[in-house]
């Protein structure tokens, strides 16, 4: 079945290529194409398109179609094109003229978008809610290891003392500006499209404030042109989203994988989270943050992926957009998976003591030896030259005792600061509205 069907054939090799991998894409939106299309029955019921009792048997089609979908027994056979013609047959076969009603006012093409609206919308919901644990978990690694000097890499040359409390805290504010483009993301998909039709809107009295208050939506795409033309900006946006804190986590990760290595030795991973060798017995690999760093490395390529797929279209629908579902939706699902083995991993992450005390990082407290000479009156640039000899010269002898007082530093992490960030964004946001 399908629901532009008129009677005439389409080739099979047409059909095969042009339905592509819909059938397994479509189960991501299977949930979300029911709660439209309860919405739908209902507002139709309400002007008059459909009686009470057809509209009671939608809805209970529709609720056992959910109920098959929540204990993963719905299925997309090869006869359907789609999720959406599927659902229509299932309430057809059931209920007769009753589900031949369901699409009545409504457009393949606003149907889709709802669809895509809705998940996305609810993606965002979910992966922001996910991001907040993982800042929240790097707060407190941040709080549990303020006191734990590491030496801070500029152009990977040991610089200036830091710590793994200063370490986690940066990354800690960094997911929270990474929401941001969540917040952004979620704004786009909480437009409701339900009602533009295939662009044009309809010459039937349908209420799309009732369906946009019933589905949750924020607001209510008004134009039908612009409805349709959120099919693209939507995904794009999402995409961007993805971009920004993938960029995020893989500097994290290749963090990790540097302090975990022999010649730095930060950071130890518990052996069951590291793989082998097959010839080095002593090997224990980081993998986990390797893959991390490579997943999201990838995920950074898809808002160019995306837009070189529709950069060059008009406004209107056009198949073209059928490809963003294989582009977004399994790098939606590998992102997921990532925050969740952060959010694993990150726990467990043993954090060596006592760095700065090896010889090597002396050198790191040069910039603390400048500033005890100025302190007792000698300008900077004669101190710097001072240092800078004595370390030349190899009579350089560190001045390990130093305290660092403004907002943000070695000493004043300035985790309650963060924490307010934390808080004015849980309390501000409509993407951190709704924790699944």
């Amino acid at each position: 079945m399908k629901i532009w069907e008129k009677g005439i054939a389409v080739d099979q090799k047409i059909e095969r290529f042009t339905v592509g991998k819909d059938r397994e894409l479509d189960l991501y939106l299977a949930h979300f194409d029911v709660l439209a299309s309860k919405a739908q029955a209902n507002m139709l019921a309400k002007v008059g398109l459909l009686t009470e009792a057809e509209n009671q048997q939608l809805q209970q089609g529709l609720s056992e179609l959910a109920a098959a979908i929540e204990a993963g027994d719905f299925t997309i056979e090869e006869e359907f094109e789609d999720v959406h013609s599927k659902i229509e047959y299932y309430l057809t076969n059931k209920f007769g003229d009753a589900g031949k009603k369901i699409h009545t006012a409504r457009s393949r093409n606003d149907q889709v978008l709802t669809s895509i609206q809705l998940f996305l919308k609810d993606y965002t919901e979910r992966a922001a809610a996910k991001t907040m644990e993982l800042v929240q978990v790097l707060l407190q690694k941040a709080q549990a290891h303020q006191a734990d000097l590491m030496p801070g890499y500029t152009h990977f040359q040991a610089a200036m003392p830091s710590s793994f409390g200063l370490w986690f805290s940066a990354y800690a504010e960094h997911l929270l500006l990474d929401l941001a483009l969540f917040e952004a993301a979620h704004t786009v998909a909480d437009q409701n499209p339900l009602g533009s039709g295939a662009g044009f809107g309809s010459s039937f009295p349908v209420d799309r404030v009732q369906t946009t208050n019933e589905l949750g939506f924020g607001a209510l795409a008004v134009s039908s042109v612009g409805a349709q033309m959120l099919r693209g900006k939507t995904e794009k946006t999402v995409a961007f989203a993805l971009a920004g804190m993938a960029a995020t986590l893989a500097k994290m990760a290749y963090d990790l994988v540097l302090y975990n290595s022999q010649d730095l030795a930060f950071v130890e991973l518990p052996a069951a989270f590291t793989t082998g060798s097959s010839i080095m017995p002593h090997k224990k690999n980081p993998d986990v943050f390797e893959l991390i760093r490579a997943r999201c490395n990838a995920l950074q390529a898809l808002p160019n992926t995306i837009i070189l797929t529709i950069s060059n279209l008009p406004s209107g629908y056009h198949r073209d957009f059928q490809i963003l579902k294989e582009l977004l939706f399994e790098p939606m699902t590998q992102f997921m998976d990532i925050l969740d083995i952060v959010l694993f991993a990150l726990p467990q992450l043993k954090i060596k003591p006592n760095l700065l005390a090896q010889d090597k990082y002396d050198g790191v407290f040069s910039v603390e030896n400048i500033n005890q000479l100025i302190q007792t009156g000698t300008p900077f640039r004669e101190a710097y030259q001072q240092v800078g000899r004595a370390v030349n010269e190899g009579n350089y002898v560190p001045h390990k005792q130093f305290q660092t007082t403004h907002l943000g530093s070695v000493h004043n992490l300035g985790l309650e600061e963060i924490a307010a960030k934390v808080a004015r964004m849980q309390s501000e946001s409509r993407v951190l509205g709704k924790k699944k």
